[in-house]
């Protein structure tokens, strides 16, 4: 199609041809008996360390760091590129002209993340857990948590992480324990009681020289 070759196209066939690729490489490596997908997490460094505020926020509303990084490149990717190879189209149909790819980009990538949000969070909720997250969060009274998003109050959790022994970081809903009490993204606090599931009361961290 005509679309594919306008020069003003270019980003999102460049997208589409690294989706095949991320695709193929996936493939062949499963073939192999190993997972690229795996082997992106393990690389990659904890999205959440040293980071806070409004870009913590942001990666935990992608759902980045409970779903396969891979696979929300692979969502961005294809949401991207059918995003701008579409609206080139329609646009040219309807105008006879291509649009300016200052436009096209910026429009494509926001478009493109309520996308990966909304897969993200269907994916989260479907992909199989660990099974020693089960039988860890029963242990995760008494470990040192990190709230990761937004602000947690009485009745009202916010999310937090937690690094188990074996190195595992577990994702828990946590809320202070006194009413009054109020825990920001980055604090560091003490998992007391659990409430239920992965739900959890802390208080703030009485060692943070040791723990």
């Amino acid at each position: 199609m005509e679309v594919f070759v306008a020069a003003q196209s270019w980003p999102f066939v460049v997208a589409l041809l690294l989706l095949l690729l991320v695709t193929v490489v996936e493939g062949l490596s499963v073939l192999f008996g190993v997972s690229a997908s795996g082997w992106l997490d393990h690389m990659l460094p904890d999205p959440w360390d040293g980071i806070h505020g409004p870009v913590e926020s942001w990666l935990g509303w992608l759902y980045v760091g409970r779903v396969p990084a891979l696979v929300l490149i692979v969502i961005f990717l294809a949401a991207f590129s059918f995003t701008g190879l579409t609206a080139n189209l329609v646009v040219h149909r309807l105008l006879g002209s291509w649009v300016p790819v200052l436009v096209s980009i910026p429009l494509a990538f926001v478009s493109a993340m309520p996308v990966v949000r909304i897969l993200g969070a269907g994916l989260a909720r479907v992909i199989p857990k660990d099974e020693s997250s089960a039988v860890t969060l029963d242990t995760l009274v008494g470990r040192v948590a990190m709230i990761v998003g937004g602000e947690a109050r009485k009745g009202n959790p916010a999310q937090g992480k937690v690094v188990t022994d074996s190195g595992q970081t577990l994702y828990v809903m946590i809320e202070p324990d006194d009413a009054q009490g109020t825990f920001v993204s980055g604090e560091k606090v003490l998992l007391v009681r659990q409430l239920g599931g992965t739900r959890f009361a802390a208080i703030p961290n009485p060692r943070p020289d040791i723990l």
